[in-house]
This record gives C-alpha cells, structure tokens and sequence, in this order.
C-alpha cells in the first residue's frame, strides 16, 4: 500500500531551473528515498498496528517521455495480525510491503497535468490465503491536476488486499497541496474505498497535513498529518479490538538523495 510520504520531496526534482544549459534536466534521472513514521496509515487504515515504520525506495525517471518506475518497501503487521487472530493454528506470514510501480506522466492543454500507470503491492513470504486470498494486489491508476489539486482513481485488476472475491474494487482520491510560505507545504486529502462483493468493508478517509524541508538539515523533510477515517469497527481491527482506521496524528521523517 504505496504512501507517498516524500511526494513534495520527489516532485521537487522535476521543477530544476532551465535559464542555462547546465541546469537543465538529465534525459534520466534516479532518486532514493528512506523515512519512517510513528504509524504507517495507508487510505486512512494503520497497517502497523499504531505502530512505527521504516520505510524507503528509489525512483526512475526519463524526463524526455515523461516514462518512470519505482519501488518502495515498508514494514507491516496487519498479515500476521489477521492469520494470528482467525486462530488457525498457522502463524501469520508477511512483515514486509514491496510496492513496484511504473507509469507515463505529463501535461495536457490548458494548464492540465495527468499520471497514468500500475502499482504491484507485493507481500513476499503472506499466507493470507490462510483466511482469504493471496494479500498480493495489483492496480491500475489514472490521476488528472490543475494547478494545486489533483483527482486520482485506482482499480483493482486481482482482489484487494486478500478480500475474497474483490477484484474490481476502486479507491476514489481528491486533495490539494499548498506552498503557504516559509517553505511549508499544506496537503488536504479527501478519498474514498470501495470493496467490490464487501459493503462493510467500504469506507471514507481525510487527512489534513503539512511537511517542511530543512536545507539546514542536510535536506530532510518533517511531517504531520492528522487522519480518519469512517470505518465501521467490525471490519478493520486489532487484535485487541481497536478500530485500526480511528483518528490519529502521523509524524514523518524523510530525506530524498
């Protein structure tokens, strides 16, 4: 579950001065990242239990086509957690999240940009299908912006995250990302899920946020977020019980090389 935490970092790359020759743009350009949260939230959802992650990826671009492809990883519970709980007398499989992904992105008439590609969320060694279906998910996605804000849709090509008969399920995402000065940028969030076959499992998530880069700081990126969601307690949980999709603020730590 890809969380672009340093995505003002990385989109920073792209807006290189180009008043003379040697400040323009590489054809290719390579990026790395690496981070870590206090709670790693994806579509509003803990999947580390409350819990801390360290997280990190390189990024690929040809800055000619617009062409790029990345890979990012992070640390998970929420595998281990749902086999363990559904008492199956099988230990649940699969810390670790491998994001692959590659798309095209671009501008279009009218002050219009658009990023169009696929994302494999892979869970190496997940024996989800101990409870439901191979956690392994892939999704096709499309995004339009102007200006400050964007709209993007995701869909899924293979079921969702192990959801049994899940395949088709869409993630709606709107927001906005604000230069407000001093270098702070303001980021509003706005997305909702769908389960295809799993009404229950459906829900709306927010996050309001803001992230700083310090230049004095070798570069490093500070973030807070505050984010919700509106799922129902019975369908995503702890062990304990606690509403794993609950408000809770969200400190990052990143740096881009």
């Amino acid at each position: 579950m890809k969380k672009l935490i340093l995505a003002a970092a990385i989109a920073a790359s792209f807006s290189a001065g180009l008043a003379h020759a040697e400040d323009a743009k590489p054809d290719n350009e390579i990026s790395y990242n690496i981070g870590a949260v206090n709670d790693y939230r994806y579509r509003g959802i803990s999947q580390t239990r409350f819990d801390p992650a360290i997280q990190g990826g390189a990024d690929y671009t040809n800055n000619p086509t617009g062409l790029y492809a990345g890979t990012w990883l992070s640390n998970i519970k929420w595998i281990k957690d749902a086999v363990d709980s559904a008492h199956t007398g099988t230990g649940g499989k699969g810390p670790v999240e491998w994001d692959i992904y590659g798309g095209k992105r671009g501008e279009l008439p009218g002050g219009f940009t658009y990023d169009v590609g696929g994302l494999y969320y892979y869970y190496p060694t997940n024996n989800y299908s101990q409870i439901g279906r191979n956690a392994n998910t892939f999704e096709l996605y499309g995004q339009i912006g102007y200006g400050p804000a964007y709209f993007k849709y995701s869909h899924a090509l293979t079921n969702l995250f192990g959801t049994v008969d899940s395949k088709n399920s869409a993630y709606y995402d709107a927001g906005a990302n604000f230069d407000v000065g001093a270098g702070v940028t303001l980021g509003l969030h706005l997305g909702h899920q769908t389960v295809e076959h799993f009404s229950f499992g459906s829900y709306t998530d927010w996050k309001i946020g803001a992230t700083k880069t310090f230049e004095q700081l070798a570069g490093v990126t500070l973030g807070l977020a505050y984010v919700g969601t509106d799922a129902k307690d019975g369908a995503y949980v702890s062990p304990s019980g606690k509403n794993l999709g609950r408000n809770g603020v969200v400190f990052s730590v990143a740096k881009t090389f």
